[in-house]
């Protein structure tokens, strides 16, 4: 019999209600497991166990009591270090926050526990959440638990990393470029960026976000099986009057035509043999489901949106962005930041202006292919997960890697959904795809995403080692 630390979401929820195991028992579960393996992943970097266990023992006098416990009720789940959780430092990886105590909570932290999870800890980011690779210079760095010689993703590398090796049973990330997508991906994990709006999320210690930010940022959950991720949108996605971007749209929508465009080298990518085998396979099992999916040479514009997409979040204070990564000496985020150095230049009023105008023309291109084919599969990356810290090994190397990440990167300019969905591993390294739907159209990715998961086999929690 399984450990209840190793049970899914929706298993630990539905034990729990049904008294098999109390909410305690889960939160201890939990916590041995963290202290067992995250002295090597380092992927929680913040816990604080009497005060896990009291939202454990509040969640047991709640069913004692005959209340309802909601969705997530007395489930252990980590949140990122770079939202609002009130009495803990918002630190986003860096030393110039160490000490950027929250007031109050960050609506997916107050979301989260309104569906009665159990907070277990936060989680390792990147400094300023800007690579895909975890490592900091305050919290230090996060491993891969699949494979300790892999990045771990990021910049929701600390959530991938615990989610994947079993500590909590779900985990919050951010993404504005692949920061979902990229973690669940390298530890082969499921990973969900939501629409932009699906989400609320407001950080009330730090200061109001650019537009660049407002407009292609967003939270999502990370877990080892769908139905998980599922159960954490439904979570993440309640009414928050905080959030200006925030849209009351229902999770299920209109019924669709089981129809996917398979696109193995969007725009050109030099995707690798592995990462095509694991869409032919999805495709596959897709199409003995009864889905019919074309394989398409061309689709609407991805490069053109991953490059306007860097421009603008690169503009929108970038001056300032790099002259906090300056003060904080961060090589990695130092990279980053002068690698895109171009897509800042020449950035005036009117280039942002025609951003925003060609990103509404984008918008619709996007929507319209989706019409007709309502699921689209690409890779997450076009290469398998990056050996740890490879864009800090020269030019060329920190270019192969922005290069393969593409389809991460253009994603959040037109506000699309995107799901990596985890296919096991291709020469030891994990291997999935990325589901691509129209926005609010989330259950479309997780229908498809099920009949993927179904197919194969059921994601294992990682045994890491040093």
């Amino acid at each position: 019999m399984a450990e209840i630390w190793q049970l899914s979401a929706s298993e630990v929820a539905d034990g729990i209600r049904r008294k098999a195991f109390s909410a305690l028992e889960a939160a201890q579960a939990a916590l041995a497991r963290l202290e067992s393996v995250n002295p090597v992943l380092n992927a929680v970097v913040d816990c604080r166990p009497e005060a896990v266990l009291a939202q454990a023992r509040e969640c047991d006098a709640r069913l004692a009591r005959g209340e309802a416990l909601g969705v997530l009720g007395g489930v252990p789940v980590t949140v990122k270090v770079n939202v609002d959780q009130a009495g803990f430092a918002t630190t986003n990886g860096v030393r110039l926050q160490k000490d950027l105590i929250a007031q109050c909570n960050n609506p997916v932290v107050d979301n989260l526990q309104r569906a009665g999870a159990v907070i277990l800890g936060r989680t390792n980011t990147p400094a300023f959440s800007l690579r895909w690779f975890t490592d900091n210079q305050l919290h230090g760095a996060t491993r891969n638990p699949r494979d300790p010689a892999l990045t771990p993703g990021g910049s929701s590398g600390g959530a991938a990393s615990a989610v994947a090796a079993g500590i909590g049973h779900l985990a919050h990330g951010t993404d504005i470029a692949g920061s979902i997508r990229y973690p669940a991906y390298a530890c082969g994990v499921h990973g969900l960026r939501p629409s932009l709006g699906r989400v609320a999320a407001f950080n009330a210690a730090l200061p109001e976000r650019g537009l660049g930010g407002q407009i292609t940022a967003v939270s999502g959950p990370l877990a080892r099986r769908i139905a998980d991720v599922r159960l954490g949108l439904e979570a993440l996605a309640a009414p928050d009057p905080r959030d200006p971007w925030y849209a009351p749209v229902p999770l299920l929508g209109a019924p669709w035509a089981r129809r996917a465009a398979l696109w193995l080298r969007p725009d050109g990518l030099e995707t690798v043999p592995q990462v095509q085998a694991a869409l032919l396979d999805a495709a596959a099992r897709l199409r003995d489901a009864g889905w019919q999916v074309d394989e398409i040479d061309a689709g609407p514009p991805l490069r053109e949106a991953a490059g306007l997409q860097l421009r603008m979040w690169m503009a929108d204070g970038y001056d300032a962005m790099l002259a906090a990564a300056e003060r904080e000496g961060d090589a990695g985020a130092l990279t980053a930041l002068r690698g895109q150095a171009e897509a800042f230049r020449g950035m005036d009023l009117a280039s942002y202006q025609s951003t925003l105008t060609r990103r509404a023309t984008l918008v619709r291109e996007w929507h319209v292919f989706l019409e007709r084919y309502p699921l689209m599969l690409t890779p997450v990356s076009a290469e398998l997960p990056f050996p740890d810290g490879l864009d800090m090994q020269g030019e060329a190397a920190y270019r192969r890697v922005w290069e393969a990440q593409l389809t991460q990167v253009g994603l959040p300019f037109m506000g699309l959904p995107g799901l990596a969905v985890a296919m096991g591993e291709a020469e030891g390294a994990p291997v999935g795809v990325q589901l691509i739907a129209a926005r609010y159209r989330e259950d479309i990715l997780l229908d498809a995403g099920q009949v993927i998961e179904a197919a194969g086999s059921p994601v294992s929690v990682a045994q890491p080692r040093a």
